[in-house]
Parts: structure tokens; C-alpha cells; sequence
């Protein structure tokens, strides 16, 4: 039995999403939940847990080995900076980064100060992606053509006012970058990048956006992008919160001689030849993050979603921020509805539509998708 005292984690933002952090910390042996942030209160923790109420104070002052970012996403890279700085290895919540500079700036910080940066794609924790890539070199499904990921998802109009910087691109002069495609759904970009073997911003050599909103928003709520690699294979995301339902969102690999489908959340991979009646499906085991980066921390392991490996999707980000503001949708392409309190624009056949996109490698406006016409 290992006598080495737990690690000691501290993590600012510990409501909404940030309170499964928390969960986790307090289940999870070998490590010791410390210290928390938040500007709103600690919420339920231990008496024995300290309560900042920001996070520096907390990084400068909890002698931390571990600290877990949820806070918002100009904030990432002088917290990151921060406990790296302070001595602290990082779980930094996804996007890490708005800019391929704020990636190489945060990386050359891992270097100078010998720590490591995880970055919170959980669905890059699982043994799926690596059984996905597998796939694809054993020739299962033959050729490679193109990768595909489909996201559809439904988020209320109360789901865009759940911060001050909800739906922005870009707010009193920082990126905020919350839209579909980098934000709620950033893991179907994630995913993919990873199965294509995508990595470094490099690995990116071009992105083609049709990106629209039916929301009151400044950013997207539905879109296609179509990421061009430098191995060649293209990946074309079709990613919306219009949807009138919440689908299990997958990467798509598209074979000459069959096809796959990687369920990210559920880690699940079905494999479909052609000509074969039933698709062979498997599932994977994951390996939590902050699980997983106490190990790093103790010189077990590697990271499976170090800082380094994320630039691809940095890069992707970089391109949607950087690009067009999404078209507005016409009302006609809609309908209104309230459910449980709370109120939706639901776009007309996106699902359809996301699934051919996805399955052609095709841009909504290439397939002729009913509010490509009129968007202003």
C-alpha cells in the first residue's frame, strides 16, 4: 500500500458544470479536495475544504498540486498561467484556448515550469477514439473517404442568457467564442480531430464555414464546417442546438467499403460493412480526466488529453471566431415552442439535414438545407 500523502486539488467554478468536478474529487481516492472558488459561494463541500472567492487568491494562497478550471473562457489562460506558475499540474475545462498564440503561450509555460495542462474533452478519455483510429488502419471498412460528426441538441433561449457572456463571439474586446461548434458541442470537433489523427494547429490546413443562428445571439446555434487536414481526410461537422430532441451525437467514418459511427458519449463504436446485415458494435472504457492527470501527476502515466494534443481544435476554434458572423435564420425556418417553463426555436428538418451533410461531407448551403434560402 502507497504511504505518498493525496494530492491536494483545488477547483474554481463549482456550480453547474463545475460541481461534477467537485463530485469526483471527493470520490476519487488518492487526492484530497482542499480548496474550492467561486465568486457565487462553495456550495456543498466538506467543512475541512477552503473557500475562496476567486481563484487566484485560491492558486496563490491552497499550495496546490492539482488545480481544476470551470470558469469562463478568457479566464483560461492567466489562471492556467497562474497555477502552472505556482507549481500545479492543470485539468483546464474545454475550449482551453481562443487562439492558436494563447495554445503555443500556454504550452511554452507547461515547458518553463514542468507542469502539464489536461484539457477537459472527457470523450478523449475513452478507448473508443483509439479503437475508432483502428478501424481505419485495419481496412475494415475499406478506403477512408471523409469523417463526419453530428451534434443535435436542443438549448432554450434561457440557455443563452445563463451567463453574461452566453452567446458571444466576442464581449468587451476578449473571445468568448460560445457558440454550438465550440462550446456545447466542441466534443464532436474534439473527437473527430483525434480519430483523423489531428493534433497540432498544423494539422489543419483549411476550414470551409456555413455556420447560422435562429437564437437572439451574437454566435452559432447551427452550422456546418468542413475541417481540411493535412493527411488529406476531411471532416465535416454538422452541429446544432435547434434540434427538436437531444441525439446522441457521433463521429461518422465514412469507408469505400462500409462505414462506422463512434457514439463519443455513451463510448460506443458500431462498425457497418457493406453487405453485411448487422453492424458489430463494441464498447470502450474510459478513464476519467482528473483521474487520469493525478496519475500523470504522480509519475504514472501519460496525459490522454494533454494541452499539446488539442491545437487542431484551437485552430478550428481560431477559424469560426475569425470568420463570417453566422447568418440569421429566417423565422419561416423555425418553429417557437415552450417545454417545462422554458422557450425554443427549433429549426425545420435539421435533423435530416445534419445526418446527409455529415454523410456527404457537405455543407448545409451544398445541399440546399430550407434555411440556407433567405438567411440574412
Amino acid at each position: 500500500m502507497s504511504t505518498a500523502r493525496p494530492l491536494r486539488v483545488g477547483i474554481a467554478g463549482v456550480h453547474g458544470h463545475g460541481r461534477g468536478h467537485v463530485d469526483v474529487a471527493l470520490a476519487l481516492g488518492g487526492v484530497a479536495l482542499v480548496a474550492v472558488a467561486d465568486p457565487r459561494g462553495g456550495g456543498e463541500v466538506p467543512d475541512e475544504v477552503a473557500v475562496f472567492d476567486d481563484a487566484l487568491t485560491m492558486i496563490a494562497r491552497a499550495d496546490l498540486d492539482i488545480a481544476v478550471l470551470s470558469t469562463p473562457i478568457p479566464t483560461h489562460v492567466p489562471l492556467a498561467t497562474a497555477a502552472l506558475q505556482a507549481g500545479a499540474h492543470v485539468l483546464l475545462e474545454k475550449p482551453p484556448v481562443t487562439s492558436v498564440a494563447a495554445h503555443e503561450m500556454l504550452r511554452a509555460v507547461e515547458r518553463a515550469t514542468g507542469r502539464s495542462v489536461q484539457v477537459g474533452f472527457q470523450s478523449l478519455g475513452s478507448g473508443g477514439v483509439q479503437a475508432a483510429r483502428e478501424v481505419i488502419a485495419s481496412g475494415e471498412i475499406g478506403a477512408l473517404r471523409h469523417l463526419g460528426a453530428v451534434g443535435l441538441w436542443a438549448r432554450s433561449a434561457q440557455y443563452w442568457t445563463r451567463a453574461r457572456w452566453s452567446g458571444h463571439r466576442i464581449l468587451e474586446g476578449q473571445v468568448v467564442a460560445d457558440g454550438a461548434a465550440t462550446n456545447p458541442l466542441a466534443h464532436a470537433v474534439a473527437t473527430a480531430l483525434a480519430i483523423a489523427g489531428a493534433r497540432e494547429a498544423s494539422d489543419v490546413v483549411g476550414v470551409d464555414l456555413d455556420m447560422y443562428r435562429a437564437a437572439d445571439i451574437e454566435t452559432d446555434d447551427t452550422g456546418t464546417l468542413r475541417v481540411h487536414t493535412a493527411a488529406g481526410v476531411p471532416i465535416l461537422a454538422a452541429l446544432s442546438v435547434t434540434s427538436p430532441r437531444r441525439h446522441e451525437p457521433y463521429v461518422l467514418l465514412r469507408g469505400t467499403r462500409g462505414h462506422a459511427r463512434y457514439y463519443y458519449t455513451l463510448d460506443v463504436l458500431q462498425v457497418q460493412r457493406d453487405g453485411e446485415p448487422l453492424p458489430r458494435t463494441s464498447a470502450h472504457s474510459r478513464t476519467g480526466l482528473l483521474a487520469d492527470l493525478a496519475a500523470h501527476a504522480r509519475g504514472e502515466s501519460p496525459l490522454r488529453v494533454p494541452l499539446a494534443a488539442t491545437g487542431a481544435f484551437t485552430a478550428v476554434l481560431e477559424a469560426i471566431v475569425g470568420g463570417p458572423a453566422p447568418r440569421i435564420i429566417p423565422a419561416r425556418a423555425y418553429t417557437e415552442q415552450t417545454r417545462d417553463g422554458e422557450d425554443f426555436r427549433v429549426v425545420r428538418d435539421v435533423e435530416e439535414h445534419s445526418a446527409r451533410a455529415a454523410w456527404e461531407a457537405s455543407l448545409f448551403r451544398e445541399i440546399g438545407a430550407p434555411w440556407v434560402i433567405g438567411a440574412a
